[in-house]
């Protein structure tokens, strides 16, 4: 995958900072956990956004969006950024796309996460 992609998928200068702090192996160990916990998370996105319970859905993608940052998942993480400011003015008409976003990218940019920090190691 071509750079300037992966850098609309992953924080590359982050995660580059995390590898030179704790190492690609340190960092994979904790993509591996946060990979455990993703599917709780993105269901919980899902039957808050379905069940149309705002305050719920705000406050998961919000946890959401610092799990996702952790690990350099900058595109979920921007998305979660969105979904999670539901006072503003764009939410009512975009927060069903930007969910849908977080659910179709997911688990892709997680894998692309996972082969970038494997050829790190």
């Amino acid at each position: 995958m071509a750079t300037t992609q992966l850098d609309s998928i992953l924080d590359l200068n982050t995660l580059e900072q995390y590898i030179s702090a704790i190492g690609a192996g340190t960092l994979l160990k904790s993509v591996v956990l946060f990979e455990q916990l993703m599917p709780e998370y993105v269901s919980s996105l899902v039957k808050a956004g379905d069940a149309n319970d705002k305050e719920t859905l705000c406050a998961e993608a919000h946890k959401f969006k610092g799990a996702a940052g952790s690990v350099g998942l900058k595109r979920i993480q921007q998305f979660s950024q969105l979904l999670q400011h539901g006072e503003e003015a764009k939410w009512d008409s975009g927060h069903m796309i930007w969910l849908a976003e977080i659910v179709e990218h997911a688990a892709q940019d997680l894998q692309q996460l996972k082969v970038y920090l494997e050829a790190k190691v």
